[in-house]
């Protein structure tokens, strides 16, 4: 049991469990009934995704310090009240279940994915 961290979109991995989608937007052309059949995610929830500004900051980064930036504003997002207790509850359930976060973006060194893995270990979490 753990939480795995995927790229939306990709074959699943075996033992993977439900995949939550942490975007702010569904995937563009695909209806909604084809969401987990073509492997984007089962559950949509864009409460830990990074506010629009921050996926715009992001995108921009082209360098070290802008990408910077960009950690130190989403982190900031996710310490706050709400997104807090969900990366608590997350930690706690992937000692119990299998399951996945995940997002789109093809490098996860350059989005929001790699902070929810460091984010969720700092809390305990289970990481396969």
């Amino acid at each position: 049991m753990a939480v795995h961290i995927v790229r939306l979109g990709t074959p699943r991995s075996p033992g993977e469990g439900l995949r939550i989608g942490t975007v702010r937007r569904p995937p563009r052309g695909v209806p909604k009934e084809r969401f987990a059949s073509d492997d984007w995610y089962d559950v949509w929830y864009p409460n830990l995704a990074p506010e629009a500004d921050t996926v715009k900051q992001a995108l921009a980064a082209t360098d070290d310090k802008a990408l910077a930036a960009f950690r130190r504003q989403y982190r900031a997002e996710m310490a706050r009240p709400d997104p807090a207790r969900t990366l608590d509850l997350l930690a706690a359930l992937s000692h119990q279940a299998s399951f996945s976060v995940g997002c789109y973006c093809e490098d996860e060194a350059r989005c929001h994915r790699s902070l929810l893995r460091e984010l969720l270990a700092e809390r305990g979490a289970r990481i396969a």
